[in-house]
């Protein structure tokens, strides 16, 4: 049965006046779009839109479906509207959100279902949302190139199509177009592999994308496949193709063959297969304003995927923060990200000016439950800090059978295959925030080695278990509604709560390196054994609190076979701590290594990633 509509709980910003030129137009009042269109009376469609490719070679254009739901009563008085827009590989193998939704169909080939609350919230407030396959999936021909052309210009050419600059076609032949109905202003949106879309369409500088809503998302494919030469699993642009791809076999052989070829297992060197796929140095093509949302904690889409993309954006853009893992903003603070939502395409896709791109860019979780509210990111009090590793020379080999538990417990013992320097007690609150780096004065028995670094907080605290099931959030029992619902589809989903743990250590951030990789990413320089290297270890970009009286570890090894697949060469690793330099973008100071350190001993944890597992975006 249908559901009526409930409003979102979170607090709500306030408007300012509409805009003159929204008077008389009936889903706006008081500055704000408001639910007066039917959804179980919405245009329910489908189009295939020609993109300029063809991948599959099989002579014919490339062609991306797209499932379409927009208010009817808004076509019969001609009012175009805006479209919010998602590009996903997973609508028909996967599935989207906390409750896996996919996309269903009546006996006729019609969209009933399309998955999450985008078009049960907005197609009332009088937008369309556009639910698009990516190439080589679902109903989509082409093949999926992950990352690559295809998936970016097939997304473009539906936001072409919306704008009258592409052709399309009905399922009978007949052409279809969009400029009757909307007037082509588009705001993309997407969490993981589905903002990842987003940003790459963006970094095209396309006209009439007015906005974009990445959520955990890749802005290099490089960054996430590979950890600055370090692979993290084999064959895996093959493994995400075959994941999502609704071709034959043999339709796609090519592109399965680019797809291994041009990733480069063999040497993990950057080439211009990955400098397709980097969206990062057309940043300043993008015109879209941004609003990023990204979990501190997030080990599959990782945290310098936001934090690089950021930095270069020149556009209008917010950020949200969690503590959690791989986690959507609906499944941590629902109501207010609803609202912001809300807001946000109000303000960017019906041009209705009530404030929120005037309030502060970044929220942060810093502690569970608690957000605070920053002009910008990092934060502008955060100095680098640099300390001294000490004063003499450690050494290590490389042992790929330490598990990341193991190598943080315990940080005074004498464990093979790490070493750790201790930095504490702090005698004072102090906060990391931005990237991490670690230079290390290396000399290596081997050509290369990995070498992996972790920021430990040894102190107990209350935080949010990112490692534990869910990524940090548990699934309640109960339901909220977010929409309109129709008997195909309803807005209802179960609620979720932090899950929260006591702990007496965290690892606050980590970073990977292939020491042969220390000159360039685009070839390898293998090291001498007779001759000293200064090789830098870059950390995952992070925002965390360190109370007063914890003590800061970091913990050196060579390979890591939890979030890598470590091509490990034995290698013994002398370091030269007088020559090698931890440096923290801070707010606060570190008292010198060597200092008396009181700390706790944690036990290994019983969590430990499964190895060589490769995960979907």
């Amino acid at each position: 049965m249908a559901i009526a509509v409930v409003a979102g709980v979170g607090a709500t910003l306030a408007f300012s006046a509409a805009p003159a030129t929204a008077t008389g137009v009936p889903h706006i009042r008081n500055g704000e779009t408001v639910p007066v269109y039917s959804y179980d009376n919405a245009v329910r469609e489908s189009v295939w839109v020609q993109t300029p490719l063809d991948n599959d070679h099989d002579g014919k254009r490339d062609e991306i479906a797209v499932d379409i739901v927009r208010p009817r009563e808004a076509a019969a008085k001609h009012l175009r509207v805006p479209v919010v827009m998602e590009g996903s590989p997973y609508y028909s193998c996967c599935g989207r959100g906390n409750e896996s939704e996919l996309k269903e169909y009546d006996a006729n080939g019609i969209i009933t279902k399309e998955p999450l609350f985008y078009d049960n919230y907005f197609v009332p407030r009088g937008y369309a949302f556009v639910a698009a396959d990516l190439a080589g999936t679902n109903r989509s021909t082409g093949c999926m190139d992950v990352g690559g052309r295809e998936e970016v210009l097939g997304a473009k050419a539906v936001i072409d199509w919306l704008n009258g600059r592409a052709r399309a076609r009905y399922a009978d032949g007949a052409p279809a177009v969009a400029t009757g109905w909307t007037n082509g202003r588009t705001g993309m949106i997407g969490k993981s592999w589905d903002g990842s879309v987003a940003n790459g369409v963006a970094a095209t500088g396309v006209q009439g994308l007015e906005t974009i809503v990445p959520i955990s998302a890749i802005s290099s494919w490089y960054d996430y496949q590979r950890y600055n030469g370090v692979l993290r699993s084999p064959d895996y642009p093959e493994f995400l193709h075959s994941y999502v791809t609704g071709r034959p076999e043999e339709a796609c052989a090519d592109v399965l063959s680019e797809l291994d070829q041009g990733s480069d297992d063999a040497t993990g060197n950057y080439n211009a297969y990955w400098a397709e796929r980097n969206f990062r140095p057309d940043a300043r093509k993008v015109h879209a304003s941004v609003l990023i949302a990204h979990g501190l904690n997030d080990t599959n889409v990782t945290t310098d995927q936001f934090a690089q993309w950021w930095s270069r954006l020149d556009v209008p853009k917010k950020i949200w923060l969690s503590q959690q893992g791989h986690v959507d903003p609906f499944d941590i603070r629902r109501g207010a990200w609803v609202d912001t939502l809300h807001q946000w395409f109000d303000r960017w896709l019906q041009g209705l000016h009530n404030g929120i791109d005037r309030q502060p860019a970044v929220s942060i979780e810093t502690a569970p439950g608690t957000w605070v509210n920053e002009r910008t990111w990092p934060a502008p009090a955060a100095r680098p800090v640099g300390v001294s590793l000490g004063d003499g020379v450690r050494t290590w080999t490389d042992n790929p059978e330490l598990t990341e538990a193991a190598a943080v417990a315990n940080p005074n013992a004498d464990v093979p295959g790490r070493t750790t320097f201790l930095f504490g007690p702090l005698t004072g609150n102090a906060r990391i925030s931005g990237t991490p780096s670690v230079t290390l004065r290396v000399k290596v028995d081997k050509p290369t080695t990995e070498l992996t670094a972790r920021l430990v907080d040894y102190g107990t605290g209350t935080r949010v278990d990112y490692l534990g099931g869910g990524e940090g959030i548990r699934t309640l029992e109960t339901e909220s509604c977010w929409g309109a619902s129709t008997a195909a589809d309803d807005a209802c989903y179960r609620d979720t709560a932090e899950r929260v743990v006591t702990s007496d250590h965290a690892i606050l951030t980590r970073g990977w390196q292939d020491a042969a990789h220390h000159v360039s990413l685009r070839f390898t320089t293998p090291l001498r054994p007779d001759r000293w290297y200064s090789v830098t270890v870059p950390m995952q970009a992070t925002d965390q609190l360190i109370a007063a009286g914890h003590v800061l570890g970091l913990i050196l090894q060579a390979s890591d076979n939890e979030y890598s697949s470590p091509q490990s060469t034995g290698a013994t690793i002398q370091l030269d701590t007088r020559r090698s330099r931890l440096t923290l973008p801070m707010i606060g100071h570190l008292p010198p290594p060597g200092t008396p350190v009181v700390t706790t001993a944690p036990a290994p944890s019983s969590f430990a990633p499964p190895r060589f597992h490769p995960v979907v975006p």
